[in-house]
């Protein structure tokens, strides 16, 4: 675990717990070791915070490449604070300086590390749970690693979109583990692609008791972080 996270468990985490009371449930669910892929449904931008927070080994999340290249003391800061949490930089550009991000994070499963996606591809507009894009499945296909579907509940009462702080007390947080889903030898062609993913977001939905709309998120004028989209 890289010494800035370590050193976030143990001051910021607390606090945040403390906070925000989360309820969780599936712990077990979580391996002790080896690479993991949590996916989960996307309600606010206090989901990664809270899910940091109760997951107790390293999970590294996609941040914006220009928060590691930035100048003066303010980029020098944000570089510094990000690498020592180990975040995978992804470029907003797309295609293929996108999918360098994508690259970047099989090593890092595969050394067995856990690394954190939101398979709807952006936050949810109004609450449900829409169609996942099948970049998570490519990943656990491409890095060997298991899937654990992951539903989060009431953060978008505790931090809504367009605002920039969280709000502890608005609403209770839950966050549910499920059993990780297996693709070890499942094909890769696109039919079998959409498959694994539309189980995924099943199990998520068990998780959420959200409803399901067949179809993509709408983008917001700020594009996800999170290449596997």
């Amino acid at each position: 675990m890289p010494l800035l996270y370590t050193i976030g468990k143990l001051t910021v985490a607390p606090t945040v717990r403390l906070a925000f009371r989360p309820h969780v449930e599936g712990l077990e669910h979580i391996p002790p070791t080896g690479g993991a892929i949590f996916a989960g449904n996307h309600l606010s931008v206090a989901d990664e915070l809270l899910l940091g927070t109760v997951v107790p080994r390293h999970l590294a999340f996609w941040a914006k490449s220009e928060y590691f290249n930035g100048t003066g003391v303010k980029g020098i800061f944000s570089k510094f604070v990000l690498t020592g949490l180990g975040a995978i930089p992804v470029e907003r550009a797309g295609g293929r300086a996108a999918l360098s991000a994508f690259d970047a994070a099989i090593p890092v499963l595969k050394a067995g590390d856990l690394v954190a996606v939101y398979p709807e591809g952006t936050r949810s507009p109004d609450g449900r749970l829409y169609r996942g894009r099948t970049g998570t499945a490519r990943l656990a296909l491409a890095a060997g690693v298991p899937v654990i579907p992951v539903g989060v509940i009431g953060t978008d009462k505790a931090q809504p979109i367009g605002t920039r702080i969280p709000r502890p007390g608005r609403a209770k947080i839950t966050i549910k583990f499920g059993k990780p889903l297996d693709f070890t030898g499942r094909s890769d062609d696109r039919t079998s692609l959409r498959q694994m993913t539309d189980e995924l977001m099943a199990e998520i939905q068990k998780l959420t008791g959200q409803e399901y709309v067949p179809r993509y998120a709408p983008r917001r004028a700020e594009p996800t972080a999170d290449p596997t989209a």
